[in-house]
């Protein structure tokens, strides 16, 4: 789910479908036939799933920034999944807490894996940890029940977050509002780290005024290219030499926008990454990090200025990209996102046949059938 870095991402940051649906998919599937889980089944746990990620984070102002220390789906994912699959098979109150308590042992990876392939491993193991978790409490494995307390002296989940205030929650009742139906969850339209989205927004912007400017893209017209961008170590690579580097480049993406006005999945293909002209564009990169520009997906922008030879100095600015929480992606959008990477591997019948279900999933007898 996560190989590609095309999954959807939440603020707080995390990536939470990918560490929740995989595991409801094999839990369905485990399932007996006569108690296969419905449709309606399916969803209240997928959202039960994205709730005890966001709830989670919202106890942490750390959380709320562009990570430093730990993946966040390897943390909270971890936690989603537990509490997803509990929810799926129907496990006491008492089994739950032992499901969270028990995934909270499983969690955490570096972000010093970022831009590897292990990365993707984290989201992995987050789906697949937590389904093992509620597995386990479900044949009677226990575990501390106050994990998610914030006990002085003794780590529990505050051991992920050095500032962490849980806070008690009132017992869901009939109206009870989902953290999934008051914020929008961001969806990608290429495939890398979501902060490449705001400065391929600004290149393409700049790159369009570079055009009116000079009749055509002319990179020896250009001397310097500036990118004002928050401080983040782990997206701050100068010159990529990977797939999974140049997924996580804020250089990189800038200067592939500029030069092919879009960026998508051959953009990251090794003969993309290494052509001598991208090389010759990052060379004349840039960066500052203005103290207004923080590391935070709400309130971070990208900013590309072309500073030419002649002395103009072009620039474009990203402040909301589209497929942001803020400016969602149409249906339309979304659906042609499936379908060209699901084109890959499954015929077109079964495409239709997939997103037919999906948006059927109310009233489907067994999820399984997905």
């Amino acid at each position: 789910t996560h190989s590609m870095d095309f999954d959807d991402t939440w603020h707080p940051a995390t990536h939470p479908s990918g560490a929740v649906l995989p595991a409801l998919l094999a839990a369905s599937q485990m399932l007996p036939p006569n108690t296969k889980p419905t449709g309606l089944d399916f969803l209240l746990a997928f959202n039960v799933g994205l709730e005890v990620q966001g709830r989670l984070m919202h106890f942490s102002t750390e959380a709320h920034n562009i990570p430093k220390r730990f993946h966040p789906p390897s943390v909270v994912g971890t936690l989603g999944s537990a509490a997803a699959t509990a929810k799926l098979l129907s496990l006491s109150s008492a089994q739950c807490c032992h499901a969270l308590g028990i995934a909270a042992s499983l969690a955490g990876a570096p972000m010093a894996n970022a831009a590897t392939q292990a990365k993707p491993l984290h989201v992995g193991n987050a789906t697949r940890l937590g389904l093992e978790a509620a597995l386990l409490a479900a044949r009677g494995m226990e575990a501390n029940p106050l994990i998610l307390d914030d006990i002085p002296g003794c780590s529990g989940f505050s051991a992920f977050y050095s500032v962490y205030q849980p806070k008690p929650l009132p017992t869901p009742g009939e109206h009870h509002e989902f953290l999934l139906e008051k914020q929008d969850i961001a969806f990608k339209r290429f495939p890398a780290h979501l902060g490449m989205h705001w400065v391929v927004d600004a290149a393409l912007s700049v790159r369009n005024l570079f055009i009116n400017y000079a009749g055509s893209f002319c990179p020896s017209l250009i001397r310097t290219i500036m990118l004002k961008i928050p401080v983040s170590k782990y997206i701050n690579r100068p010159f990529p030499s990977s797939e999974h580097q140049a997924r996580h480049s804020f250089q990189f993406n800038a200067c592939a926008a500029l030069l092919d006005g879009e960026v998508g999945l051959g953009s990251f293909s090794e003969s993309s990454i290494h052509r001598q002209e991208l090389r010759e564009l990052l060379d004349k990169v840039v960066v500052e990090h203005p103290e207004d520009n923080v590391a935070n997906f709400d309130k971070m922008y990208g900013e590309v200025a072309l500073l030419l030879h002649s002395g103009d100095v072009l620039t474009g600015k990203c402040d909301t990209f589209y497929g942001h929480w803020r400016k969602p992606l149409s249906k339309e959008s979304l659906l042609k996102k499936f379908r060209s990477n699901a084109s890959h591997v499954l015929p077109e019948e079964k495409i239709e046949a997939i997103i037919t279900l999906v948006d059927n999933m109310e009233t489907l007898s067994d999820s399984s059938q997905l």
